[in-house]
């Protein structure tokens, strides 16, 4: 009786599922490299407009302000 590619045996990596990872990471990688020369630069002015403002504060400076340091 085979198993169904989703199936682990337990006894070993699960060669179906890898080769089925590797190439939708495949697909992914010429998708979006096409895009990396639009994205790249979205973001970059992106966080020059909006990257500056801070709204979370670090886990050091919250221990500062408590008086837990």
């Amino acid at each position: 009786m085979s198993t169904r590619v989703g199936e682990s045996t337990g006894y070993g990596p699960n060669t179906q599922m890898s080769a089925f990872g590797y190439i939708m990471a495949a697909i992914l990688v010429v998708i979006f490299l096409p895009l990396l020369p639009v994205l790249v630069p979205a973001y970059l002015i992106w966080r020059a407009i909006a990257g500056t403002d801070e709204r979370e504060d670090s886990f050091a400076a919250w221990r500062e302000q408590t008086g837990r340091a």
